[in-house]
């Protein structure tokens, strides 16, 4: 998953995930938006703030996506100002990595 996830911020976290999740799909899925194909959309909750995390199919659609420089969300009228950056997964010092 290298190079082909982005974080996005900026979600309405009043709304069930799935749709947040559908909406997502659509606006990442058009050209004129950068996207591309999409392997997995997973929307996260903490509290009031919600995030999601975008995982394409080419990390080529990922360079595309963080490179347009507004991403507005519509939805049932509201207009929310997504922010798009890349995914990077760290390890906290406090886990432990296991090898089989």
């Amino acid at each position: 998953m290298a190079g082909r996830t982005v974080r996005v911020e900026g979600l309405p976290a009043d709304l069930p995930p799935d749709r947040v999740a559908d909406k997502l799909t659509i606006h990442f899925l058009r050209s004129r938006n950068g996207g591309g194909e999409i392997a997995d959309v997973k929307v996260l909750r903490d509290g009031s703030r919600a995030c999601a995390l975008i995982t394409f199919e080419t990390p080529e659609v990922a360079q595309r996506i963080l490179k347009v420089k507004n991403h507005v969300l519509s939805i049932g009228g509201e207009k929310y100002l997504l922010e798009v950056t890349a995914h990077t997964a760290e390890l906290s010092p406090d886990e432990v990595v296991r090898s089989r």
